[in-house]
């Protein structure tokens, strides 16, 4: 568990003793007769005010902390790709997303992501279901396909693809 989901359910278990407690205040001093039920009433309309807001910012930090742990989860799987993909130079696209428990799609999807991040450089053959690792400045002299020897044009920032046989190439 992160940090902002514990600060949240602390928060939340202390705005909700807070209300037990002083719920049962109230219920004492109400069966004393130290107040009237319109006392009472005023009471808890009073301690509702402050409990809201620490169980509703309990919430908040909890919510918040859940995004944070899919962020930090998805940022895990990047750099574990990137590892994997730099000490191996090589690898399929399918047995990376069999080692990564994700889908081919989410592979390249993150490779994509990586690129738009200028973390990546080298080339991906979609067709042949592989990966390569590749400095970027062997790629950026590169002016025939490493694939098939067809025309390399740019197609996006840092993307260039080959005509002929569709292989991409990450310029970082």
């Amino acid at each position: 568990m992160n940090t902002g989901r514990l600060i949240g359910v602390i928060l939340m278990v202390i705005g909700l003793g807070a209300a037990l407690l002083a719920g049962l205040w109230l219920a004492a001093q109400l069966s004393n007769q130290q107040i009237t039920g319109g006392g009472a009433v005023l009471g808890a309309g009073l301690a509702f005010i402050p409990i809201a807001l620490i169980v509703a910012f309990g919430i908040y930090m909890f919510v918040q902390g859940g995004k944070e742990a899919v962020q930090e989860s998805v940022m895990q799987k990047q750099r574990q790709l990137l590892d994997i993909l730099k000490s191996r130079g090589q690898v399929s696209v399918s047995d990376m997303a069999i080692e990564m428990h994700v889908t081919p799609d989410t592979v390249k999807e993150m490779v994509h992501q990586l690129v738009g991040l200028q973390v990546f450089s080298g080339y991906a053959n979609w067709k042949a279901d592989t990966l390569y690792s590749s400095e970027a400045s062997q790629l950026r002299e590169l002016s025939q396909c490493k694939n098939c020897g067809g025309e390399i044009e740019l197609v996006g920032k840092g993307i260039a693809t080959c005509k002929y046989c569709g292989t991409e190439y990450f310029l970082s």
